[in-house]
């Protein structure tokens, strides 16, 4: 059975959604919920489904001390489910092609240093996109430049508010997330 690690930062809307998903398959399980935050709510879900969960600090982060203790988890994927720090070189390097994140909007537009969350539902409304969605990529040192994997969008309307935008996004996460990550693991076994 294949093995994920999630990185988290906030509330772990999807990666409660990844958790649940693979507790109901043979193919893969989540072992460990990363987080750089002891106050996200993540940490909570985690523990509610069972799944043990690391806690660091920013500046641990790119020491040793994380990609030691992930490495005690020996995953075959790295997910990150709205991690909000700039993910280290060391385990980029140590995890080459096997960690992703996802982005709410279609790279490259919007992608980029702060563009997460509410800023890039923000900015899509600001600048009347006729569309947007979500893409899945890889993980390499430059924010949201690695490779895609998966992409999905949606028509807007024009009207919508940065929180409606928000919301069908969420959507998109939710059904596509899991399905792409367990497409993923099943072509590299």
């Amino acid at each position: 059975m294949k093995k994920i690690v999630i990185f988290a930062s906030g509330s772990g809307t999807n990666a409660e959604n990844i958790i649940r998903h693979f507790k109901n398959t043979k193919s893969a399980t989540v072992v460990a919920v990363f987080s750089n935050s002891e106050k996200a709510k993540v940490l909570d879900r985690a523990e509610k489904l069972e799944v043990p969960s690391v806690v660091f600090s920013k500046e641990a982060l790119s020491s040793d001390s994380v990609l030691g203790k992930l490495i005690s988890f020996q995953p075959d994927l790295i997910v990150l489910a709205g991690f909000l720090l700039k993910f280290p070189q060391n385990i980029i390097e140590a995890y080459s092609d096997k960690i992703i994140n996802i982005h709410p909007a279609l790279l490259p537009k919007y992608g980029g240093k702060g563009m997460y969350g509410m800023n890039v539902h923000r900015a899509i409304v600001e600048n009347k996109e006729s569309e947007t969605g979500i893409t899945i990529h890889f993980v390499n040192e430059n924010y949201d430049e690695g490779n895609i994997i998966f992409q999905k969008s949606i028509a807007l309307s024009g009207t919508e508010t940065p929180e409606e935008v928000a919301s069908k996004i969420h959507e998109l996460e939710q059904e596509h997330f899991p399905e792409v990550i367990e497409k993923l693991l099943t072509q590299n076994a």
